[in-house]
């Protein structure tokens, strides 16, 4: 009896397309996710994997440099809150004057360094906070020079609204010519670095209790152990990097010299999971992230004496006063940042990618193996005709 081919033959054809999708559409890619993401998704950078099921990927989400920095931010012009002889001014007398881009395109904040003063007058400088405002990410300042000096005290920091209950970041700070740069968490009360995290960062802890209330709002403070950390063995070695990551999980804060900043920042990739120990950290424990802080914006500052550096001036060894060493401009040529760019990460942790994919394969795999059966069976069949 003889068989109609072209009925067969169909019957053979029908598991090619399928065996090539089976074989060439790999089983982790779940078109959900194709269908559901956006049309133009952000580039994912480094991923590092937390868990068996767990992924944490940290996606570029603000860029601020050259000549696209300071239209990032406000300019500070009302009197200083933490009483610092300083007339902070508005951005059409800064801009220009003491906040500029170079040539070379690094950020300059500078204070006024050409004006002799009278006894008691403050001296112009500049302070600036951000438009946009973070709930969490990873955030690496790039510092190439950073301000010092009898007198002088600077500051980036992060800060959220209503003081203290938002919460406060401080990631660069320090007073005179000191050497340790000094990382310090204020809040509302109920805040503690937890005795159970002090392994946990590199830094030496000053002060514990993080509520802003007390003890004349120390807040809890931790110094770096480098000594180019701050001051002018930082700009001797051509500064470094400042990185802030904060999410559910806490608060870490690591400095890098300029030799020693890993690629994986230098490359825009950055995998914090493979920097070491914080330089500061602060545990989610003692401190829950999401009730302390919310909605800060990024500032920058330059002032003078005030709460921290008007009475730590003596104990320093500065000469005479300090409000009188703010009478001559000579003393405030190191007053000044100069920025090569501040990079803002968000975090795009992704949960149980990995079980996902594994249960697709299995799927796969075992839908290939019978189509290759049923194609081997119809192709011996079609050859005995």
């Amino acid at each position: 009896m003889r068989i109609s081919r072209p009925a067969t033959f169909s019957l053979f054809l029908l598991p090619i397309p399928l065996l090539a999708a089976a074989f060439f559409f790999p089983a982790s890619l779940d078109f959900r996710h194709i269908l559901s993401a956006p049309s133009q998704p952000p580039a994912v950078k480094n991923v590092a994997a937390r868990s068996s099921t767990t992924k944490r990927i940290w996606v570029s989400e603000d860029v601020y440099a050259g000549d696209n920095f300071f239209p990032g931010f406000d300019f500070f012009d009302q009197s200083d809150p933490t009483h610092g002889q300083v007339e902070y001014v508005n951005a059409s007398v800064a801009l220009g004057r003491l906040a500029y881009v170079t040539a070379d395109k690094k950020v300059v904040m500078t204070v006024d360094n050409v004006t002799t003063l009278a006894a008691g007058q403050p001296r112009e400088s500049v302070r600036i906070s951000s438009k946009k405002q973070y709930n969490g990410g990873l955030f690496i300042l790039d510092v190439e020079k950073a301000p010092w000096g009898c007198g002088v005290w600077p500051a980036f920091w992060t800060v959220g609204p209503n003081w203290p209950n938002g919460g406060e970041i401080d990631i660069v700070e320090g007073v005179h010519d000191y050497v340790h740069n000094q990382m310090t968490m204020h809040t509302a009360p109920g805040c503690t670095l937890s005795n159970t995290t002090n392994n946990t960062y590199s830094g030496t802890a000053m002060t514990t209790n993080c509520d802003a209330t007390i003890n004349n709002n120390e807040g809890c403070a931790i110094l770096d152990n480098s000594q180019a950390s701050y001051g002018p063995q930082f700009n001797v070695l051509n500064g470094g990097i400042y990185a802030m990551m904060w999410t559910i999980d806490g608060i870490n804060i690591w400095f890098f010299h300029r030799a020693s900043i890993p690629a994986d920042i230098t490359d825009g990739n950055p995998d914090p999971t493979g920097w070491g120990a914080p330089s500061a950290a602060l545990s989610p424990q003692s401190c829950p992230p999401r009730k302390y802080f919310y909605n800060h914006s990024m500032v920058f500052d330059i002032t003078f004496c005030g709460d921290w550096a008007g009475t730590s001036y003596i104990a320093a060894g500065c000469p005479g006063t300090c409000s009188q060493r703010i009478m001559d401009p000579k003393n405030f040529i190191n007053a000044s940042w100069s920025i090569n760019s501040l990079h803002v990460y968000r975090d795009a942790t992704v949960t149980g990618a990995i079980p996902g994919a594994a249960s697709q394969l299995r799927v796969s795999a075992t839908f290939a193996v019978t189509l290759v059966a049923l194609g081997f069976a119809c192709f011996w069949n079609l050859g005995a005709i």
